[in-house]
């Protein structure tokens, strides 16, 4: 006889979940939006999102044990593996997406999962982010080991797809880690270390491509940026890792090397030339005066860590 009522119970529950995540409440700045003028809307959404770096900087102790749990996964053969649901996940797939021509990661090395599979990151289906066994499955796809590190992003910290994804990644022995926006979230509980950024009330109600995206964008750069500086593949504040794919990043590529060694256009591109077209191996021979030969054995040694590579004797220790 219970049957027939259990949507409206499941119904009320949420409901009452919704209403005690700050991301849903009503936003006072905002108030009689809709009658403000093009420059005072743009100022109250700017006023908004100056908050959001003061958001994220509470979290730095976190993001940094997360920089360096990166680091120590892809330094031992693992893999970073996003997972998200709606905007979570479509932040997740540009930073994984960013990574190979950044620093020249190969593709696995840092990855995403969107609930709703690639075809979501252009049209909403944000109905699969209600399932928690679909994040199971999609998860265990991958495969996850102890060597990698899973990460769920979800501004309520409640999206079941991305709690049943993460849930399942620790289970099979993975490092999780949590990105939300509410604190004391289902998301937290399933992770090892939970980042959460309070960006308080959206300027559209419960909106959370709003302030929640961006602090959620911003933690991501940190994370894949700090963790490839931390593994080396980041020379001084230089991307000597970027992959030359295209004439922008072929421009990049000898602009880094000429300001690493302090040489001419030329020369650069010489050496850029006899090192086979990586810039790393450049480096380290302009900057150790090693031939080819020697700054792969360096490289390989010190796991592409360019400045160790560079102190051939820093690699003894």
């Amino acid at each position: 006889m219970s049957e027939p009522h259990a949507p409206e119970k499941t119904s009320a529950r949420n409901f009452a979940d919704l209403e005690a995540l700050t991301t849903e409440r009503l936003n006072e700045a905002s108030a009689g939006l809709d009658t403000k003028s093009a420059i005072e809307i743009a100022r109250i959404i700017n006023h908004e999102d100056a908050k959001v770096a003061a958001a994220v900087k509470k979290a730095l102790p976190e993001i940094a044990q997360v920089i360096d749990t990166v680091a120590r996964s892809l330094r031992d053969g693992g893999r970073l593996i996003y997972v998200g649901a709606g905007s979570s996940g479509r932040i997740a797939a540009l930073d994984a997406s960013e990574c190979p021509p950044t620093v020249s990661t190969a593709p696995s090395q840092v990855q995403y999962i969107m609930a709703g599979g690639p075809k979501a990151l252009a049209s909403a289906s944000d109905v699969n982010e209600d399932s928690p066994e679909l994040g199971q499955r999609d998860i265990a796809r991958r495969r996850p080991t102890r060597k990698d590190i899973v990460i769920g992003i979800s501004a309520s910290g409640r999206t079941p797809y991305v709690v049943g994804a993460t849930e399942y990644a620790r289970a099979r022995g993975a490092r999780t880690a949590a990105i939300t926006c509410n604190p004391n979230s289902d998301l937290a509980q399933v992770a090892d270390i939970t980042i959460c950024a309070e960006v308080g009330p959206e300027i559209l109600s419960g909106s959370t491509r709003m302030k929640a995206s961006t602090a959620q964008k911003m933690i991501l750069n940190m994370i894949t940026t700090g963790a490839m500086t931390r593994l080396g593949y980041v020379y001084e504040n230089l991307m000597v890792n970027v992959h030359m794919k295209n004439a922008k990043l072929v421009e990049r590529g000898i602009r880094v090397l000429m300001q690493v060694c302090d040489i001419d256009r030329e020369t650069a591109i010489r050496t850029i030339k006899s090192a086979g077209k990586s810039i790393p191996i450049a480096v380290v021979m302009l900057r150790a005066q090693v031939d080819k030969m020697e700054a792969v054995r360096r490289l390989q040694q010190s796991d592409g860590n360019v400045r160790l590579a560079i102190d051939d004797s820093r690699l003894e220790l």
